[in-house]
């Protein structure tokens, strides 16, 4: 089973487009409309493959009504009428509008895909996709056409499958298979050639020049669903092609494109179970949950300088993969993108090479802020809130990044202290405050360097540029204002907080 919501976000908007939303969520199964009438199950997904008029749409939303069904599909104009979406709200029903690109058969196909991943992973904290072995058999197929080596890529430019065919593999190509992505020196120098914005605008094969350190030429084929990207098939030195070879090669992209759609479908469904279920996860420290791989574990959050929204989960799943995490432990907790490392060893995911691949990861004002070693799950509400702190810090410039709440626990702890004063009850410096407001007086600032230099004078008059002198006479102005002693440590330890506010 799984949401309606996560269905259509997994599927994609160039496969579906909701247009009403019921009250029934979880889907179950998918059906034909004008098949063998169905029987009353509340999860169902029916298709109205055969509505192509008003009344036909609403007799397949009065069927899907009939059985309890969670929600219709149908076609455009169809699925948009008022009429229709209005008489759905009514019924509860959701409607999903399937794009006219894709058949039906092949969206029961992608559908069954994302419901049979989601039974197999239920109760897995990562939920692990389809195989690649049909794509493997594409790239085979793709290989022979054109007598040369060919791989399957992502629009991440991930390796998907490869052919066997070696004959003019150069060290791109091994490297390529064997880390299972294009090298990053690699992808610099194909990003510079302006390979890589030619992929996402071409929709015919082109040719890259070879270049240095033996890299060969090849020969890009976009893979599309409509407009959109969703891959390409790269040939290594495939030598002059006849138009009978390039026109078969191409015609292969079609069904190459329907195996990544099922593939990001699936991807999609399992990225947002590992979400849920992790934000779970450090949300409520559940300590029965067997899903987490082995810790001990930190929380980092996640974040730019300016806390930008539209910088958010994507684009660090994104980046992470690109930089050789395969399976990325993501979630967004209060709209803080948030990951889930391994606090020890140096492999992909762990906090040692996040913490060293970060200038490489993305954006230069980009931060990262881990919490405490978590040694079991229960200790991962603490980690993340220790994470969200350090973020806090290093965004007021008090932190650096990236870094652990281990390195700045006593910023951490004043930051927390001083929090907590928010809202309180007039204090000393607010009296302060008032008197520099209305006379021009500055003795907030004197005393914050008074506390933090209480056995040096001469430095603290240094810091605010004023002579020895003026500062005893302003001290005493302060003692005088605010009728606290500033030889108790206890009160110098208050007044220094509520200075730091």
């Amino acid at each position: 089973m799984i949401d309606i919501d996560t269905l259509a976000e997994s599927l994609g908007e160039g496969i579906v487009r909701r247009t009403a939303k019921g009250v029934r969520r979880t889907v179950t199964d998918v059906l034909l409309a004008d098949g063998d009438p169905p029987s009353h199950d509340a999860g169902t997904l029916l298709l109205g493959n055969g509505a192509h008029h008003v009344d036909s749409a609403m007799d397949v939303l009065r069927a899907a009504d009939a059985v309890g069904a969670a929600a219709v599909v149908l076609r455009a104009p169809y699925a948009e009428l008022p009429e229709v979406t209005d008489a759905a709200i009514d019924l509860g029903l959701s409607v999903l509008e399937l794009r006219p690109i894709v058949s039906w058969t092949h969206f029961v196909w992608l559908v069954r895909s994302v419901l049979d991943q989601s039974t197999s992973s239920a109760g897995a904290l990562v939920a692990h996709p389809v195989d690649y072995s049909e794509l493997f058999e594409f790239a085979d197929a793709a290989a022979a056409i054109v007598s040369a080596p060919v791989t399957i890529e992502d629009a991440f430019s991930r390796v998907l499958a490869y052919s066997a065919l070696q004959d003019t593999a150069d060290p791109v190509r091994i490297s390529t298979i064997v880390g299972r992505r294009v090298p990053e020196h690699v992808v610099k120098h194909f990003r510079s050639r302006g390979v890589f914005r030619t992929l996402h605008a071409a929709t015919e094969p082109f040719r890259v020049a070879a270049g240095s350190d033996g890299v060969l030429e090849r020969l890009v084929v976009p893979v599309r669903a409509g407009r959109e990207l969703l891959g390409s098939i790269w040939v290594v030195d495939p030598g002059p092609l006849s138009d009978e070879q390039l026109a078969e090669l191409v015609r292969t992209t079609s069904v190459v494109a329907l195996h990544l759609l099922r593939l990001r479908a699936v991807f999609g469904a399992a990225r947002r179970v590992t979400i849920e279920r992790l934000r779970s996860v450090l949300i409520t420290g559940d300590e029965s949950s067997d899903r987490l791989p082995d810790g001990p574990w930190r929380v980092v959050a996640l974040g730019d300088a300016s806390a930008d929204e539209e910088f958010g989960l994507e684009l660090w799943e994104i980046a992470l993969r690109r930089s050789g995490w395969s399976q990325p432990l993501l979630t967004e907790v209060d709209g803080i993108p948030m990951a889930l490392v391994a606090a020890t060893g140096r492999r992909p995911g762990s906090w040692a090479w996040l913490s060293a691949a970060a200038d490489s990861l993305t954006r230069q004002d980009t931060h990262l802020a881990a919490g405490r070693v978590a040694d079991t799950a229960a200790d991962l509400p603490r980690s993340r809130a220790d994470a969200i702190d350090v973020l806090g810090l290093q965004r007021a410039g008090s932190a650096s990044t990236p870094t652990t709440s281990d390195d700045v626990w006593h910023e951490v702890v004043i930051a927390r202290a001083v929090a907590s004063l928010a809202g309180g009850a007039p204090s000393p410096v607010d009296v302060l405050a008032r008197h520099d407001a209305d006379h021009s007086s500055d003795y907030v600032a004197t005393l914050r360097e008074i506390l933090a230099s209480p056995a040096e004078p001469t430095r603290a008059a240094a810091r605010l540029g004023i002579h020895p002198n003026t500062l005893r006479n302003r001290r005493s102005t302060i003692v005088e204002l605010i009728g606290a002693d500033l030889d108790d440590p206890r009160i110098r330890l208050a007044l220094s907080l509520l200075v730091s506010r």
